[in-house]
């Protein structure tokens, strides 16, 4: 943007001979340009409505809400919730296990839509492309209610992925939902056979805008597939993958509550109890909206700060980075 804003001060001031304003170049790109600005009046305006309206909405972090007295007629309380969180009995859990979701959603699910894109860009028979990317592309348009029922049918006592378990092991077990140790498990694999032919499509779409010479080139040298995903299709994508690893970064301390609602329960709260659950519990079936608010705002800020380091730092070393 600042070399767009700079070009175009140098062109007025070749072309009238004196610089003009923000205010003139703005009124005059604003007729040139008057539908896309129509069309961006109604992004604009949700983002306001529902996204920076709502954001006074945190000081109830900082006050005893309550509904009936009202936002004004509330007591201001400080940092009272924040101390609360931080001193309660399930902080360093709900930390721990939001941490150590995602962690595992970025070792593994991170990787696989690049591996699938790789994979995918190799194929040369058309009809065998289509149709792996079709049946990948699947699950992402089913219902997350759906998900968690065929989760919990395959994962049931009789259910196939229970029963090939106990093949491999050779163990009796009931349900798998009702083990802590396997919800991580089943959350982040579940997770990416539902996501990874959607966001393969992003990698895929980098990877039709590489330049077909440097791979003819790489067959005159003689260098095999492998070789070509590794030192020519890799490289010319790594600038999309660094933006997706920083918005992956950036959420570290976020997860879909919907889904871990949906699966979990008390006897997997070691392991399955994350943030946004406790926020919910606390929130909307104990009505403590203070405390859940401040809770919320603490995540938030947490994730801001990450966002904002990785994204310095993948600036330093690749200098790819959102701003």
């Amino acid at each position: 943007m600042e070399i767009i804003r700079k070009n175009r001060k140098v062109d007025s001031i070749v072309k009238t001979g004196k610089p003009k304003n923000t205010k003139s170049i703005l009124k005059k790109d604003f007729k040139k340009n008057w539908f896309a600005y129509l069309l961006a009046i109604p992004v604009v305006a949700w983002f306001l409505i529902f996204c920076y309206g709502p954001m006074w909405g945190v000081l109830i972090a900082f006050k005893d809400y309550k509904p009936l007295l009202g936002f004004a007629q509330s007591d201001w309380v400080g940092f009272k919730h924040f101390v609360d969180f931080f001193q309660g009995p399930y902080f360093w859990r709900v930390v721990k296990n939001t941490l150590l979701l995602n962690v595992w959603g970025i070792v593994f699910g991170f990787t696989a839509p690049i591996i699938l894109a790789l994979m995918l860009n190799e194929v040369r028979d058309g009809k065998f492309k289509k149709s792996i990317q079709t049946i990948t592309y699947m699950p992402h348009f089913i219902s997350l209610v759906v998900v968690a029922g065929i989760i919990h049918i395959f994962t049931a006592d009789e259910g196939v992925v229970t029963q090939i378990l106990q093949l491999i092991t050779g163990k009796d077990y009931t349900s798998l939902l009702g083990y802590s140790s396997f919800f991580r498990p089943i959350y982040t694999f579940s997770g990416i056979w539902q996501s990874v032919g959607w966001s393969s499509i992003i990698y895929l779409a980098a990877m039709s805008s590489i330049d077909p010479a440097l791979y003819e080139a790489a067959e005159i040298d003689g260098i095999g597939r492998v070789k070509k995903m590794w030192y020519i299709t890799l490289p010319q994508i790594a600038p999309t993958i660094v933006i997706l690893f920083i918005f992956a970064i950036g959420g570290l301390m976020a997860s879909g509550h919907e889904k871990i609602i949906l699966l979990y329960n008390p006897l997997t709260y070691d392991t399955a109890d994350v943030i946004a659950s406790y926020v919910y519990r606390r929130g909307l079936r104990e009505a403590s909206l203070s405390f859940s608010t401040a809770v919320g705002l603490f995540s938030a800020v947490i994730n801001f700060a990450l966002l904002w380091i990785t994204n310095k730092i993948a600036k330093r070393t690749s200098e790819v980075s959102l701003w």
